[in-house]
């Protein structure tokens, strides 16, 4: 049964049952500590007494006398009654009573210890008598050579002091019953905070949502990361460390050393989309090499018990998906969809010219027929001569191919210029691909927006240490002052571009120059944008990438 308790049930009990222990412990010490006080002070007091009654001469002189109580049983009542004391027994050396409360008990032996008085010593002690047990102190009365010629004994019963006690009874269950509440009341406030922040559960049931929490976590595929109000980094999982570049850690919520956001190597989109703590959804952000995919929604608590209590906000949880390899593959689609439809167009442009051949040698136009085929055929076949002359890579002649038809189809002239030797040996196609297709086809959207005469011109250099791409294009170019907005995921300028902040927008805007920029970081290389040279008036984008010698010294 005391499994199924919670937290906040196990609190109060335990501390009620403290609180109990304490107010029995402390009332019992100040019960005997008042009690032993009342006895020490009624002991004091019958010591003044005892002194007062012996320092008096009447006592000395009645004690020389035959019949001392004649004389001293009368002043012993007086004193008695001013003193407040129960008795005042003023005896002879060898116990004979000459006073007493009772007159009955006058000339009987005194009920005591005397010893200590005999001696000239003053004492107390706690005995039974003729009144029952009393707190009595004993005083000897010495004549001016020190012999000790009577004795007084001044008391009060213990159940005077008791009544003493029990007035002071009083304060001291009150105070007990103080502390006994304000203790169970403090566990009830405790323990209420205590229930609504752990929603009701015991220790058993948390430790197993920790455990399944710490296994979801480290077995979850997606990246997962926790970041508190106050901008650290609670935890994160093996994916998101091997995502993110950081070190793995263990899932340790108690932690006191949970690094900062501004401590982890991450890139500045990230940096502020973690730090703002807003919500995002499939956000896309670049990290490195990679494609991040980022969603993000506050850590919300239970609802308060109030209406208008809102719930407490304990920071964000941001999941990171890689979108990398999807985007590369979506480039390549991509690149293969121009050449299909590169391949479309000749097609079509092809059967108009051979329908026309066909006719004219239907008609007997023989020789025209031939004239016009070698013309034809040496047109098409000088481009594809000095790429297969040029470049190795199929792939990248297929594309400069596919993008020439493009622009022929488009209304706009792309000039290819290759020099040097072979340098493409080590890097992916892929990522040749990516960089020289999408800036083919910012060139070619620029100068097909352009007015006549629309050109871009694209210049390969390559040898053994580098490659250099330049794409040059006829169009209105590029404002300086957002050079370096161009490269960001998202950012356009052309029209429907997709906002920085995740906004609506067209999702093919704001793509291909983050790509790229991506491609050739992940290659080592620089990029860069600058006004054209070549008299056509738009940008000149400019791309370096090492040689093999140059990547194999960087790895």
């Amino acid at each position: 049964m005391i499994r199924r308790w919670s937290i906040a049930r196990r609190l109060f009990m335990g501390n009620l049952l403290f609180v109990l222990a304490l107010t029995a412990v402390v009332g019992t010490a100040a019960f005997i500590d008042s009690r032993d006080r009342a006895y020490s002070d009624a002991g004091q007091r019958m010591e003044a007494v005892a002194a007062a009654v012996a320092a008096n001469p009447l006592v000395l002189q009645a004690a020389a006398t035959p019949n001392p109580s004649a004389t001293l049983q009368p002043y012993a009542q007086v004193v008695m009654t001013n003193a407040h004391a129960d008795f005042i027994t003023i005896m002879a050396p060898d116990r004979t009573r000459w006073t007493h409360a009772n007159p009955e008990e006058i000339g009987k032996p005194y009920i005591g210890t005397i010893e200590p008085a005999l001696h000239g010593q003053t004492f107390t002690e706690v005995v039974a008598g003729t009144l029952g047990p009393s707190v009595r102190t004993i005083v000897p009365v010495e004549d001016p050579s020190g012999t000790v010629k009577a004795l007084v004994a001044a008391g009060v019963t213990v159940r005077t002091v008791d009544i003493a006690v029990s007035a002071r009874l009083g304060p001291i269950i009150a105070i007990s019953l103080v502390l006994l509440g304000s203790g169970s009341l403090a566990s009830w406030l405790l323990g209420r905070y205590l229930r609504a922040v752990t929603r009701g559960w015991g220790p058993e049931q948390l430790a197993q949502l920790f455990a399944y929490y710490e296994s979801v976590l480290h077995s979850v595929r997606e990246s997962v990361v926790l970041i508190d109000t106050g901008g650290r980094v609670v935890m994160y999982n093996d994916q998101a460390a091997e995502l993110l570049g950081l070190e793995k850690a263990d899932v340790d919520p108690g932690s006191s050393n949970t690094p900062r956001l501004s401590e982890l190597p991450l890139d500045a989109s990230l940096q502020e989309l973690f730090a703002s703590g807003r919500t995002a959804l499939d956000e896309i952000h670049l990290s490195g090499s990679r494609i991040l995919v980022v969603n993000q929604a506050p850590a919300v608590g239970p609802p308060g018990r109030r209406a208008r209590q809102r719930p407490a906000v304990f920071g964000t949880v941001a999941t990171l998906r890689d979108r990398t390899e999807i985007e590369s593959l979506g480039s390549e689609l991509e690149t293969m969809k121009t050449l299909s439809d590169a391949l479309r167009a000749q097609t079509h442009e092809h059967a108009n010219r051979l329908h026309t051949i066909v006719s004219l040698m239907e008609l007997g136009k023989t020789d025209h027929a031939l004239e016009f085929a070698t013309k034809d055929l040496e047109l098409s076949q000088q481009l594809t001569d000095h790429l297969l002359a040029s470049i190795d890579e199929p792939v990248l002649s297929a594309l400069i191919m596919g993008k020439s038809a493009e622009a022929h189809e488009r209304g706009a002239e792309l000039e290819v210029t290759i020099s040097g030797s072979d340098g493409f040996d080590g890097l992916a196609v892929q990522d040749v691909v990516t960089i020289l297709g999408n800036l083919l086809d910012n060139a070619l959207d620029a100068a097909a927006a352009a007015p006549p005469p629309r050109r871009v011109e694209l210049g390969i250099d390559s040898g053994p240490a580098g490659t250099t791409f330049t794409v040059v294009d006829s169009g209105e170019g590029i404002d300086p002052d957002i050079v370096n907005d161009i490269w960001h995921y998202g950012y356009s300028t052309k029209a429907a571009g997709i906002r920085q902040d995740g906004g609506p927008g067209s999702p093919s805007r704001g793509v291909g120059l983050a790509l790229v920029r991506q491609a050739v970081q992940r290659l080592g290389g620089t990029l860069s944008i600058s006004e054209t040279t070549s008299g056509l008036g738009g940008a000149q984008f400019r791309v370096v990438l090492p040689g093999p010698d140059s990547r194999k010294e960087a790895n």
